[in-house]
């Protein structure tokens, strides 16, 4: 699922408590940094740094792509990158250091040098988020297939299989432009507003944190505990591997519960990458998950099922779309969009709130109070570092001018669904748009990049009409989620710079090192997955079923309701509304019950995956 998992409110920085006579004080993490050799721009990229962050973010690339093509669940990994970064580069530098080696290679590991190659190697994963999943799996036949050949609405015409050339060239005319959306405007997001981005904040912490002498005790047993779960999880699956003989075969198919939950897809399948998951994500989103497989594979399908012939047609595979499928994605969509649509109108609120309160009070407190002179001076230097490196504002402009440019002329030519004043119309939003998300992104560490993509498929969709709208729909999606998804992005990375007296210069040619390398090594990764495995199969492992589901809001979008099969809307339209009112509930109700809530996207994964994926997540809770 194409969601961002940083959902929790993080706690801006602050600096120590001040001593009464501040020289003597310990040093803050920004102050010990500071006390470090500054070294320009350019010394902040280093070859070796560059060639780290290409490898995790190709190996990262292939865990986003697993996750994308199987339930669509990938939860957030920014602070693995940050550790991987620094055991690569602390461990290089050592081994030159034991051999006797005195070079440039050798020199000092620092914390902008991390910062760096965090960032490059989470720009490289990042565009697997970027659609493959989703819209563009969303075009191939076996999709338009799924969605029934005589759906109203899905023309023959609406398909366009995968291929390097067209995914590459799509790639980079749409993420260069969003990393020059906001450039201007990161000194007024991070400086002036001081917007804390929960995320990029908590990656400074941990950077600042393993560049101290505590630090290198904590990695040295993060380093450990790594080592044995990865070795843990590699045996097992080498020794599940000896024991499969088939599709339904082995382990991962083992009956945990029984035949009759077995059927239901009731079972655990022994799956440590759902486990680990699991281990990561907040216990209220894995209930969920567990909540959603009960009321779906364990009462509405079965409920449903028993109306054949009555509810759908009896002679329809039970795949097509007017068949059970159609109530399994439209219902699954309908928690979807609700849960997105209440958020994006809270962001909004609250963006609006804040923006409202803060021109009001701009001028109100101005001065800095001497008993926080410790904390002022970091910030103050924090501040000079941020702003000593600028990046020419005639770059940004010149650069997104020239990016529109591409993508005007390129993306018609691999669509001819889509009109070249579809794409100016995206590239003329995305900075609006782009800055309302990074603004409550900034608030609330909630990036509603994928809510902006699909408003804009809805809309393209029924703009183009019932013969180019499902092609239109979905890349016009795709555009505007990246455009605006990679700029909010870019200033959770600003904020992690601020923090660590990171050049902004160098932040942003890592994003585009990193975004360069991404648009070679995803598509070529996705494609392996592609050939190599059955992607898109609703009843195998790889379901990737964010891809019918696009789809469908697509031809919803472009042909109306009825598309949907008997009985679907009245269910849909009830299901949208209970995941408005679990929001609403969560938000009015005291924080001591409303955490007991449970989360609509979460409880919508397993409506297409099946209740397996869920078990393995509870699996993860409980460990």
């Amino acid at each position: 699922m194409e969601v961002d998992h940083s959902g929790e409110i993080g706690v801006g920085d602050a600096g120590p408590e001040p001593e009464p006579e501040p020289p003597e004080a310990a040093p803050s993490p920004a102050a010990a940094a500071a006390l470090e050799h500054q070294q320009p721009w350019r010394e902040q990229l280093t070859v070796r740094g560059l060639v780290a962050a290409a490898l995790i973010g190709s190996m990262y690339t292939v865990i986003v792509m697993k996750l994308n093509l199987t339930t669509g669940f990938v939860p957030t990994m920014n602070v693995s990158a940050a550790l991987l970064a620094f055991l690569a580069l602390r461990g290089w530098t050592a081994a030159l250091a034991r051999l006797g080696i005195r070079s440039s290679a050798a020199r000092p590991f620092t914390r902008q040098e991390n910062t760096v190659v965090q960032t490059c190697a989470v720009a490289c994963y990042s565009l697997g988020l970027c659609g493959f999943g989703s819209f563009m799996l969303g075009l191939n036949r076996r999709t338009y297939e799924a969605a029934g050949v005589n759906t109203p609405g899905n023309v023959p015409g609406s398909v366009k299989e995968p291929g390097v050339g067209w995914i590459t060239g799509f790639l980079v005319a749409s993420s260069f432009g969003g990393l020059l959306t906001l450039v201007p405007l990161r000194k007024v997001l991070v400086i002036d507003y001081k917007l804390t981005y929960p995320s990029g904040t908590a990656t400074a912490v941990l950077i600042n944190g393993f560049h101290t002498p505590q630090g290198d005790k904590n990695a040295e047993k993060q380093v450990r505990s790594f080592l044995k779960y990865f070795g843990i999880s590699f045996l097992w699956s080498f020794f599940q591997w000896f024991y499969t003989g088939g599709s339904v075969c082995g382990f991962a198919h083992f009956p945990t519960f029984g035949l009759q939950a077995w059927k239901q897809s009731f079972f655990f399948d022994f799956s440590m990458t759902y486990v680990g998951a699991g281990m990561i994500c907040p216990h209220l989103v894995n209930l969920s998950t567990l909540l959603g497989a009960m009321l779906s594979w364990g009462i509405l399908w079965p409920l449903i099922s028993k109306r054949k012939g009555d509810w759908y047609p009896a002679d329809v595979p039970e795949s097509s779309m007017t068949s059970l499928y159609g109530y399994k994605s439209f219902l699954c969509i309908a928690l979807i969009m609700g849960d997105g649509i209440y958020h994006f109108v809270k962001v909004l609120g609250i963006t609006a709130q804040s923006m409202h309160e803060r021109s009001k009070l701009r001028r109100s407190n101005s001065r800095v109070a001497d008993l926080d002179k410790a904390a002022a001076i970091d910030e103050l230097r924090r501040d000079e570092v941020f702003n000593r490196d600028s990046i020419p504002a005639w770059l940004a402009y010149g650069g997104y001018a020239l990016m529109s440019v591409v993508a005007v002329v390129t993306i018609p030519m691999m669509f001819r669904q889509v009109r070249w004043y579809y794409v100016v119309v995206a590239y003329a939003l995305a900075p609006v748009l782009g800055f309302s998300n990074s603004y409550g992104a900034g608030l609330t560490d909630i990036n509603m990049g994928y809510s902006y993509g699909k408003l804009a498929l809805f809309v393209l969709a029924a703009w183009a009409g019932r013969e180019d709208g499902v092609v239109a729909g979905l890349v016009g999606c795709g555009l505007v989620k990246e455009l605006v998804l990679i700029s909010a992005d870019l200033m959770h990375d600003f904020k992690t710079a601020h923090l660590t007296l990171t050049s902004p210069r160098s932040m942003l040619a890592a994003q585009a090192v990193g975004t360069a390398i991404g648009c070679v090594v995803t598509p070529l990764t996705f494609l392996l997955f592609y050939r190599a495995f059955d992607v898109g199969d609703p009843d195998g492992y790889w379901k990737a079923p964010y891809a019918l589901i696009y789809r469908n809001m697509a031809l919803l979008g472009a042909q109306g309701f009825s598309a949907l099969p008997r009985h679907c809307l009245p269910l849909s339209v009830g299901f949208f509304a209970l995941a408005v009112l679990a929001n609403v509930a969560r938000d009015i109700l005291p924080p001591r019950y409303g955490r007991f809530v449970p989360l609509p996207t979460a409880m919508a994964v397993p409506f297409l995956v099946g209740a397996s994926f869920a078990v393995d997540m509870v699996v993860g809770t409980v460990v």
